[in-house]
């Protein structure tokens, strides 16, 4: 995980500032942080994809002769698939020193590219029975919340992990996300939500939640493999119920293993059925999460993606 990157010197000095961020929200937000985001997304099938970096995570800082770095992910991005939006994952941040992220922003330019989003994975729960490990959640989102701001991402993903000792409880993480929304409008950065683990991030409690939150800045990112592949019951309706919530971001995926290890297929025309009957307009991220050549099976899924939303 991004913490143990950092120092610990740092990593406690962020943790502070946030969470004095955290005890000090306003009480009311003004009207405009209490209208919604207004992001302006491209009409163009093809403007529309994203590359996530997840995939790539066996060469993103990795000791190999392809070896790329974070900060230059955009730019591989365009050279390998004539894309020029990414989406990249916390645990491939070598730093959140102010002079990194600047240094990342500055590349991300220079390629004439586009960050759309952050995939933030944390260890605390949000929802856990213990106060102190939710304040922790809340802050970290926070962190990356500010990271997204500095990188010109309109939007972060927050993970929801499982806590020790409790089950997802529907009141402690409504009251915890609350709180990251209403920072996050203040920043002007969309927090979205994804179905991902099967128990803490279940399609229909996530959806529950948003409700709950009732937020312009918190939304669903329907993934489109996780639940299928995750044994949740009714998956496609889970899916279905995602996409009536999502605003911005959606991760795109032919297929993923299960449990087992078994490989499960997605029906890819089913599943942009419910984009297309929801009116979803935002980006769609490929998250290529199969066995075999990442390049490859990102390169097919594009133009797959593409004709599904032409």
């Amino acid at each position: 995980m991004l913490t143990r990157l950092l120092s610990r010197r740092h990593f406690i000095a962020q943790s502070a500032a946030t969470a004095v961020w955290a005890s000090v929200l306003p009480a009311s937000l003004t009207a405009a942080e209490k209208s919604g985001p207004d992001i302006k997304f491209p009409g163009q099938p093809r403007e529309r994809i994203a590359i996530a970096s997840y995939p790539f995570r066996d060469f993103i800082g990795a000791a190999s002769e392809h070896k790329v770095e974070l900060h230059d992910f955009a730019a591989h991005v365009i050279s390998k698939f004539n894309i020029n939006k990414i989406e990249p994952w916390t645990g491939h941040f070598p730093s959140t020193d102010p002079k990194y992220l600047d240094q990342f922003r500055a590349a991300v330019e220079k390629a004439h590219a586009q960050i759309v989003n952050i995939a933030v994975d944390g260890e605390a729960s949000p929802y856990a029975a213990d106060k102190a490990e939710r304040e922790k959640a809340i802050a970290y989102s926070m962190q990356w919340i500010d990271a997204a701001k500095t990188l010109g991402s309109p939007s972060v993903r927050t993970n929801i992990p499982e806590a020790k000792n409790s089950k997802p409880d529907l009141t402690r993480l409504t009251d915890s996300l609350s709180r990251v929304a209403d920072y996050s409008a203040t920043k002007n950065i969309v927090v979205n939500l994804e179905n991902d683990n099967p128990v803490s991030e279940n399609p229909f409690f996530l959806v529950q939640v948003i409700e709950k939150v009732n937020s312009p800045w918190l939304h669903a990112l329907p993934d489109f493999a996780n639940s299928v592949a995750g044994g949740i019951e009714h998956p496609y309706e889970g899916i279905d119920a995602m996409f009536a919530n999502a605003y911005c971001i959606a991760h795109i995926k032919e297929m993923e293993a299960d449990s087992s290890g078994k490989l499960v297929h997605v029906d890819l025309a089913k599943t942009f059925g419910y984009l297309q009957q929801h009116a979803y307009q935002g980006y769609c991220s490929i998250e290529w999460d199969s066995p075999g050549d990442p390049y490859q099976g990102t390169a097919d899924l594009i133009e797959k993606a593409v004709r599904f939303l032409g």
